[in-house]
């Protein structure tokens, strides 16, 4: 959960009115990318059906993905980096045609940097259920309509075992590493505990084992921000003119999540008590700074997600336990096998470190006996922008 775009995860500042400008046209009913557009860099796996852990079925899956470095004849360099709620495919690259946003990991994942594409095959999907090319709400069914509130409900593990056809798919058997943040972690870690067979090192940043009842209640605000939007329409709204879709509720999921991403230091050491304009918010209709930055960045939000695939992902997140059916977590994170490390961030309010530090006491071929913390006033967000630090325990990692 983050806000996954380079031009997003800066630290909080001050809305230019430049910037406020360019979200003041109405938002499109779904800013999923949808078949016909150009496609970017994305490739496409078709994966053929797949039955849900709920007993819902896709009689056909795909997964967009993007891939960097070659792939050795032996097929044993390849790394998997799983992306978080909001993120996609787009780990590395620049924003442009078919690319509303730059990649996410510019600074860790390239030639020579930690993760190195010039020894390494790193490749990343956009998980099932999204909206930037993979399989979701916002794909056409065989009825020749979108799938909207009918695509089943999906689970952490549901999207794992689509990761899993797509590994299948490239002729990949086991990863040289699995490396995932936030939600990309919870796939991550059950790439471990599900396949340990398939994964050699795993990197966890600001993942949790499980999705404790504090998360899943804040996450239901969100959820319910989104339903209450008259033109969410139970989820039948594609087909609705530019300005007329659900983005009203989607923002406002979008500014109620942003909320849990940052620290309250950051907030209120880059804010203070600043008004956005000479006009007082006190009394006078003006705005509060922190008001508007929230506000542009939920509008923005709407131009490149899908409210149905915010739905989706969001209950998703809300399915993990590690520990489900498995005697616990600490059960579960003994199947792992890989080498691992993981590491938190000491500000962090929506995964608090403790939840690493679990993890890590619970992996027995953890690399350091606890969590790594890093230090950072970013709060969950450090995982993208504490560049240096990160790069540091990846590097690490792969070196073990």
């Amino acid at each position: 959960m983050d806000w996954q775009t380079s031009a997003d995860t800066v630290p909080s500042r001050f809305v230019t009115e430049a910037e406020a400008r360019t979200v003041l046209g109405k938002p499109p009913a779904s800013g999923a990318w949808r078949d016909g557009d150009r496609p970017g860099d994305r490739r496409f796996a078709e994966l053929g059906p797949l039955d849900f852990e709920s007993g819902g079925h896709l009689p056909h899956v795909r997964l967009a993905y993007e891939s960097w470095g070659e792939l050795t004849p032996e097929r044993d360099n390849a790394i998997l980096i799983l992306h978080a709620l909001t993120g996609d495919s787009h780990v590395v690259g620049q924003g442009g045609p078919g690319h509303k946003t730059g990649g996410w990991w510019n600074g860790i994942v390239g030639p020579g940097l930690a993760i190195d594409t010039d020894r390494y095959f790193v490749v990343a999907p956009n998980m099932l259920g999204g909206c930037q090319g993979s399989t979701g709400p916002s794909s056409f069914s065989p009825d020749g309509t979108e799938w909207g509130a009918r695509f089943p409900f999906t689970t952490i593990r549901d999207q794992v075992a689509a990761q899993t056809l797509f590994a299948d798919a490239l002729g990949i058997d086991r990863f040289f590493a699995v490396i995932g943040g936030s939600m990309g972690g919870m796939h991550a870690l059950e790439w471990a505990v599900t396949h340990p067979e398939r994964v050699a090192r795993l990197g966890l940043l600001s993942a949790p084992p499980v999705t404790t009842s504090d998360q899943v209640a804040l996450n239901s605000l969100q959820l319910e921000a989104i339903r209450i939007d008259p033109q969410w329409a139970g989820g039948d709204y594609y087909d609705a003119a530019v300005g007329q879709g659900p983005h009203r509720g989607l923002a406002l999921a979008r500014r109620m999540a942003l909320l849990n991403y940052r620290s309250p230091e950051e907030l209120n050491e880059r804010f203070g008590r600043s008004w956005q304009s000479e006009i007082s918010p006190l009394g006078d209709n003006g705005r509060w700074a922190v008001e508007s930055y929230l506000d542009f960045h939920g509008n923005k939000f709407t131009r490149r997600f899908d409210a149905n695939s915010y739905l989706v992902l969001v209950e998703a997140m809300n399915s993990h336990d590690v520990g489900r059916g498995r005697g616990g977590v600490d059960a579960a994170l003994e199947r792992v096998t890989a080498r691992t490390v993981v590491i938190g961030i000491d500000s962090d309010r929506l995964f608090p470190v403790e939840g690493q530090s679990r993890i890590a006491r619970g992996i027995r071929t953890s690399i350091d006996a606890d969590a790594t913390v890093l230090s950072s006033s970013f709060g969950h967000d450090g995982f993208l922008i504490e560049h240096e630090a990160v790069a540091r325990h990846l590097a690490r990692l792969l070196a073990a």
